[in-house]
């Protein structure tokens, strides 16, 4: 008798637990996904450079960020995902970078504000010839925006690269 109230027990301890466990997992993605979404929004989150040319340098995209919301947003940093490639943002027609890859180099902090409604571009350039003899073939890079409350944008270029 005792040795079954003792097993239950354990189930119901083991029960609660897991209950409890599940419970602090969902709220820890609901705070996860309320971080990880943006205010921020941009006119595409992707571009396709197509087949392009070690020989013919840099090439370059523009992409448009704006804040829809009634509130500013303070971008804090941005930052690539690789050497060759880097990233200018354009507020009110100053320019702020070049951002380029953390642990390669400075990579300072933005620390722009752009007005409620306001628009601003991010000028992202890959240089095809960063990587050398080596670096032919289909690339893709990420370029990503952070704001002060932790919601970030994740912009991607990608390309074939040709000798």
């Amino acid at each position: 008798m005792k040795q079954t109230i003792f097993i239950l027990a354990i189930i119901v301890l083991v029960g609660a637990a897991l209950w409890y466990a599940k419970g602090v997992s969902l709220k820890s993605q609901e705070q996860s996904a309320a971080v990880a979404a943006s205010v921020l929004e941009t006119n595409e989150s992707s571009y396709d450079f197509g087949e392009i040319s070690m020989a013919n340098g840099v090439v370059s995209r523009e992409f448009k960020i704006k804040n829809p919301s009634e509130n500013p947003v303070k971008i804090e940093s941005i930052y690539t995902s690789c050497m060759c490639t880097n990233a200018t943002l354009i507020l009110n027609s100053r320019k702020y970078g070049p951002y380029g890859m953390p642990g390669h180099g400075f990579v300072p902090k933005v620390r722009q504000t752009l007005a409620a409604g306001e628009e601003s571009m991010l000028l992202v350039e890959f240089d095809p010839a960063a990587h050398g003899p080596a670096g032919v073939g289909p690339i893709m890079r990420i370029v990503t925006i952070e704001s002060s409350d932790g919601a970030r944008i994740d912009l991607e270029i990608s390309a074939l690269v040709k000798p």
